[in-house]
């Protein structure tokens, strides 16, 4: 068939609203693949970009826009469906016309034909290609129907195919003659409205023209009938050896068959044995010998379920009945899959129901599993799944392994794997159990469910594959329970084979070569006895139903399922009593049956009880035996212990805190009481209240925070949470908020510069409480946004499993907390708003330390307590999340914190005020200390008083010297003025010259002499010191002129006569 490609110019990213018109392209999302290097496939995405051009900038609906280039979507025919290649599910809902050159693909349901075009393309007018002809999804008939020996079939059919409607013709060829109808119709169910015809040789009979060998149809020389062959498939070596045991048993049971009289009393049953080593492979090989060579085989007799599964399904195209003896895959329940087969061995899912009851009964609700990878053990788990689920309980691990279970073995000691289902042949069953040794996986706390059709010594047979020693694997299997299908008949009563279990049994273990104990498949050696007696019952049956029609077993040919159809009729109605109980057929043709449960106590296994699944009823035979003396738990028990508070720590905490609570009251008291005292008034004493009260409530959350389970219950858990972070929350705020406000309203008022010392004169009262309500208000409202956002619930920490108390118990603790489902969101932003807070607290304390006012006479020891604060907080926060997973440590942490800075806090604030108060006796009030205020106002003044007028007299003093001196240097003066009248008249000229000139100057002189005169004249009287003093003159200035050869002064303090001298007095 030639391979179709599909084509597809659409927007693979395209996205559709539920609701609304959406636009069907998207200029970056366009995508046009090609397929095939047709030419019409760009013509078509350059017509869809053409189409988009048109409807640019208009919102249209997906369909009505491709409705313009594209066909109708078209409906799928019956039992077909209709693949769009790069569509979603969704686009293809809501699409009702498809593009243009879009091919869809039709895909029939189940096992149906496709008649029809397979694939269509929208062509560019609008209409699908091969619109005329439809496409049909029919039954298919069977091959059969083509098959004539000796002849050909011409079939006549659309497009060749065996569906509905189809007509064969016969035709034989030369020298035989068509012996049925020479027309067969396919019928609308998918089968054929008449058997096959057959071609028989002229002047032959049916069995030669059937092309049976001689030796088939030669009647035994002795008994006179006609032989009827079985095929087979005895596992004599391989996984499960079975055939050690089963073929024995199965010709005991021919040779009793074909003794009877009463059954089949023309034909006789014969085996062609072959050794199928339970390996698929082989198996293959030797079903193609058996269905091609001669004779024919009427019934397929395989043992190990692989092997069934190949026959089974490979038979139903041969008409041939299989019947098993040993095959336990769920698998082959599968009544479509494999149409003709029966069991004598029950389906391994009856195991399923015995194991959950033995998990209730022993109070098992954890197990583990490990398979060996086979279909049979894979199906088996999978019903095994299904069932504990519906009983509730877990199966923990499962692993699986293909050859080497090493590793599987190891996952489950990793795991803790107590109770272990284990299914894998007994081969790979030495494998895992040699591992388990080595793992130390066996023993009083583990138990192992394995399948009970091994042989009873299994675990000591040489194997080459493990090197484990005998005993070593008969350390590693001892206490393990197998379960397995009842296969031998409790009453011990007589069957249709006249003899009794017992009987059977005494009569195989004289026909084997080995002791029960070391043959494979001995227990299963009934169900191989009694699957030769169900297959000759309804062989016999059969035989009678058709001679009716004229018809022997020996017609029975490969492309007849006429023989077929009646054999499977007898089979499916069996019903009679065998050496392994009754045997009947339920509408999956596997065996019904009781279970048997065993346990392996000192190398031999003894059975403890039995189920019916049929009507639920488990009989016990207390016998069981564990090595621990009682089956052991399914896990290691795990006790969940809570960490709780170290009690006699929060007692004595919790006591400190009370004292600290009572001390915060007395403090609270004491301000109130002294509100009105100067000296208390003064500092603020409404916010010291609110510092107090916050205190308080700090406190009090020590109590709340050391409650936990051993307290309060489970519902009471997320009040206490909540009553911690209120009460820290609202308590900070108070507490620190009220000594923040001090602090900033001082540092804000009294670092200002000058010009706005006017400002610092006053300082409104309503300004402070409005900042401490502002910062309590931030806290309340943070805190009620959290928890009505997200409420703190109680959560419950696991840590690591620790004390391990016995050999089965360990302890899993557990710690409780206050948490939410965003808590490290909401305490970043609690932690950084308190930190910044924190930080600007120390920063405004150290700017203000040497800041001293009447105002806020306290503000020191606020910052020493903001100080003293603040680097608790800080240690505090990170520490407490550090050291949570301790519950004593995290506790006794965050506890002291709040103790020492309440504590501290209180003793800076309050302790000093109530000292002065008591040792000062300042107890006055607010009048009397206006009083005191005043007088020692005055008081200050007098003494200032008294300072200047000390002060004025020292300087009258100076003064009056100054003027001694002053007299005194104009005496001197005076006298040298009249030494030089004596002088020459020339000179005398020349130096009454000199001294105008220097008189002129205002007392400076600038040549050889000058006098001293007062600003008034050289004779106006000089005032007193007292006088010039009082009245503040104006100042006087001698200037004394000297030469270097005015002849010097006979007094020795005239050494000043040789220089200027200056004096000026204010």
């Amino acid at each position: 068939m030639t391979r179709v490609r599909v084509r597809a110019c659409l927007s693979t990213r395209v996205r559709f609203p539920r609701k609304g018109p959406t636009p069907l392209y998207d200029d970056h999302n366009l995508n046009c693949s090609i397929a095939s290097p047709r030419s019409t496939q760009p013509q078509t995405c350059s017509r869809l970009r053409r189409a988009k051009q048109r409807h640019r900038g208009r919102s249209m609906d997906v369909a009505s826009f491709v409705s313009a280039v594209g066909c109708k979507k078209l409906q799928p025919p019956v039992e077909a469906g209709i693949r769009y290649p790069g569509m979603t599910n969704q686009l293809v809902q809501q699409l009702t016309v498809l593009p243009h050159y879009y091919e869809i693909e039709y895909v029939c349901r189940g096992d149906r034909e496709l008649v029809g075009p397979r694939v269509r393309r929208c062509e560019h007018n609008g209409t699908w290609s091969n619109e005329n002809t439809k496409t049909k999804c029919l039954e298919r008939c069977s091959d059969s129907g083509l098959v004539l020996k000796h002849g050909r079939a011409q079939l006549h059919s659309a497009e060749g195919k065996l569906v509905a409607g189809a007509v064969v013709e016969y035709h034989c060829l030369d020298g035989f003659r068509l012996h049925g109808s020479p027309r067969n119709v396919c019928t609308r169910r998918g089968q054929w409205n008449s058997t096959a015809p057959r071609c028989l040789r002229d002047g032959g009979d049916s069995n030669e023209a059937m092309g049976h060998n001689r030796r088939d149809q030669e009647k035994n020389k002795t008994t006179g009938k006609r032989a009827l062959y079985i095929g087979g498939l005895f596992p004599m070596s391989g996984g499960w050896p079975g055939g050690q045991a089963c073929d024995p048993a199965a010709h005991m049971a021919l040779d009793d068959v074909n003794k009877r009289p009463d059954i089949l009393a023309e034909n006789e049953l014969k085996i062609i044995h072959t050794n199928s080593m339970c390996q698929p492979g082989l198996a293959t090989k030797l079903l193609y010998e058996l269905l091609y060579k001669d004779p024919i085989k009427l019934v397929l007799l395989p043992g190990c379920s692989s092997v069934s599964t190949l026959v089974a399904e490979a038979a139903r195209m041969f008409n041939i009945i299989v019947l098993s003896y040993g095959s336990s895959s769920p698998a082959l329940s599968n009544r479509q899959r494999f149409p003709t087969f029966f069991r004598t061995h029950p389906s391994a899912t009856l195991h399923n129901p015995t194991r959950v009851q033995l998990f209730k009964k022993w109070g098992w609700t954890r197990i583990a599993t490990i398979q060996q990878t086979s279909e049979v053990f894979t199906s088996t788990l999978d019903d095994l799944e299904d069932e504990v689920k519906k009983a509730g309980i877990e199966i923990s691990v499962r692993q699986s392994f293909l050859s080497d279970p090493t590793i599987a073995v190891k996952n489950l000691k990793r795991q803790d794997a107590r109770i272990i289902v284990g299914l894998f042949y007994e081969t790979e069953a030495r494998k895992v159990f040699c591992q388990v040794y080595k793992e130390k996986l066996y023993g009083k706390k583990h138990v192992w469910f394995i399948i009970g059709w091994y042989a009873d010594k299994w675990y000591l047979k040489p194997d080459l594959a493990i090197n484990c020693t005998a005993e070593q694997m008969q350390e590693a299997v001892e206490g393990q329970v197998t379960t397995e299908i009842l296969m031998v008949d409790l009453a011990n009563t007589r069957g249709v084979s006249n003899m009794t279990s017992d009987e059977f049994i005494s009569r195989l273990v004289k026909n084997l070569t080995k002791t029960p104990e070391e043959t494979g498949g001995f227990q299963e050696a009934p169900l191989a006895y009694d699957a030769i007696w169900a297959l000759a019952l309804a062989l016999n049956k059969t035989a009678q139903e058709l001679a009716k029609k004229g018809m022997r077993l020996e017609d029975f040919n490969y492309s007849d399922n006429t023989i077929t159809n009646e054999i499977y009729k007898a089979l499916n109605s069996s019903s009679f009593d065998g050496v392994s109980g009754h045997v009947v057929f339920d509408a999956s043709g596997a065996r019904m049956a009781w279970t048997l449960i065993e346990q392996l106590q000192d190398g031999k296994y003894v059975k403890i009880g039995y189920y019916d699944s049929n009507n639920n009823n488990l009989s016990w035979l207390n016998t069981d035996r564990w090595i621990g003396g009682s089956p052991p738990p399914d896990r290691t028990k795990v006790v969940i212990q809570f960490r709780y508070l170290s009690q006699k720590l929060f007692i004595s905490l919790s006591v400190l805190a009370g004292i600290g609570i009572i001390f915060g009251c007395v403090c609270l008291v004491f301000n109130i009481y002294n509100r009105n005292v100067r000296y208390i008034q003064n500092s603020q004493p409404n916010l010291n209240n609110l510092t107090a009260l916050g205190c308080i409530l700090t406190l009090a959350v020590v109590l709340p925070l050391g409650l936990d389970g051993l307290h309060i219950s489970e519902s009471q858990f997320p009040f206490i949470c909540q009553v911690r972070v209120w009460l820290l929350s609202i308590g900070f705020g108070m507490g620190y908020g009220s000594m923040f406000t001090k602090i900033w309203w001082v540092h804000t008022l009294f670092t200002k510069k000058d010009d706005k010392k006017e400002m610092r004169q006053q300082l409104e009262q309503w300004k402070l409480y409005v900042t401490a309500a502002v910062l309590i208000f931030i806290d309340a409202v943070t805190i009620l946004i959290w928890q009505l956002v997200d409420p703190l619930q109680r959560t419950v920490e696991g840590f690591g499993k620790e004390n391990l108390v016995g050999d089965d118990v360990e302890i899993l603790p557990q710690l409780e907390h206050c948490s939410s489902r965003k808590m490290t969101t909401w305490l970043g932003i609690v932690y950084t708003y308190k930190g910044l807070l924190l930080l600007l607290g120390i920063f405004l304390a150290y700017e203000t330390k040497s800041v001293s006012t009447e105002k806020i006479n306290d503000h020191r020891s606020v910052g020493m307590a903001i100080y003293n604060v603040s680097v608790l907080c800080m240690i505090t926060a990170p520490v407490a999340m550090i050291v949570s997973k301790q519950q004593d440590a995290s506790f006794a942490f965050a506890a002291l914190a709040v103790i020492f800075s309440s504590y501290i806090t209180l003793i800076v604030l309050f302790v000093p005020k109530m000292r002065r108060l008591i040792t000062r006796g300042e107890w006055q009030t607010e009048q009397h200390d206006a009083n005191k205020t005043i007088s020692t106002t005055l008081n200050n003044e007098e003494e200032k008083s008294r300072q200047l007028e000390r002060e004025n007299r020292e300087l009258e003093r100076i003064i009056a010297e100054k003027e001694e001196r002053v007299r005194e240097l104009r005496r001197q003066l005076t006298e040298r003025q009249q030494l030089r009248a004596r002088k020459p008249s020339a000179a005398a000229a020349a130096a009454a010259a000199s001294a105008s000139a220097g008189g002129g100057g205002g007392g400076g002189g600038g040549g050889g002499g000058g006098g001293c005169e007062s600003p008034h004249g050289n004779h106006a009287p000089s005032p007193g010191p007292q006088a010039r003093y009082k009245q503040n003159v104006a100042a006087v200035s001698c200037l004394v002129p000297t030469h270097a050869n005015t002849e010097r002064s006979a007094r020795p303090d005239n050494a000043l006569s040789a220089k200027r001298v200056q004096l000026m007095y204010n």
